[in-house]
C-alpha cells in the first residue's frame, strides 16, 4: 500500500479535490441538494470555513480554513464522503469486492488530493482554478455561468468581477 504523506498545519487553508469512482457519472450534480446536505452537516459536525468551492458532474474543488488549532482536515473529508453516499439513493452505489470489505459504498475514489495553501497568491491562484474548473472541462463558457460554485459570493465580496473568467 502506498505511504501518502499530508501536511497536518492547524488553523491553515486547504485546497481539496475529491472525485467519484466513476468518472462518467453526474452524481454530484444530479444529486447536488444530498450534496449540499452533506456539506452543511460535516461543516456543523467538524466546523470550518470555506474559502472557495465549485461542483462539477463527476468531482469537487474546495478550499477549507481549519479553526485555530485544528489541523484533522481527514475527518471532514471522511465524514462528507460518507454522509453523501449514504444520502444518495441505493442503485448509485457501486461497490466491488474490496470496496465491500471495507464496507465501502462504491461511489468516491478513495484518496482525495489535497495542498497546504502556503501564503495569499497561492491562495488565489487556487481561488482562480476552482473557478475556472468549469470552463476548462467545457461545462460553461464562462465563470459566470456556472451555478455550482461560490464565485458569486466572491463576486459579492468585490475578491472578483462578474465577467471574470469569460
Amino acid at each position: 500500500m502506498s505511504n501518502y504523506r499530508r501536511d497536518f498545519t492547524r488553523g491553515a487553508h486547504y485546497f481539496f479535490t475529491l472525485a467519484l469512482q466513476d468518472r462518467t457519472k453526474d452524481y454530484l450534480i444530479r444529486h447536488i441538494d444530498r450534496l449540499r446536505l452533506a456539506y452543511r452537516e460535516t461543516k456543523t459536525r467538524y466546523p470550518f470555513e470555506t474559502a472557495a468551492i465549485c461542483i462539477l458532474p463527476d468531482h469537487l474543488h474546495f478550499i477549507m480554513r481549519l479553526p485555530e488549532g485544528d489541523h484533522d482536515y481527514p475527518i471532514r473529508i471522511a465524514y462528507l464522503k460518507t454522509r453523501f453516499s449514504q444520502l444518495i439513493p441505493k442503485e448509485c452505489r457501486a461497490p466491488n469486492g474490496s470496496k465491500t470489505k471495507k464496507r465501502e459504498a462504491g461511489i468516491w475514489q478513495r484518496r482525495f488530493w489535497e495542498h497546504l495553501i502556503r501564503d495569499e497568491q497561492d491562495l488565489n491562484n487556487h481561488r482562480d482554478y476552482i473557478y475556472f474548473n468549469p470552463v476548462k472541462h467545457g461545462y460553461a463558457a464562462s465563470v459566470k455561468e456556472w451555478r455550482y460554485s461560490s464565485f458569486f459570493k466572491d463576486v459579492e465580496k468585490g475578491i472578483y468581477p462578474l465577467d471574470w473568467g469569460g
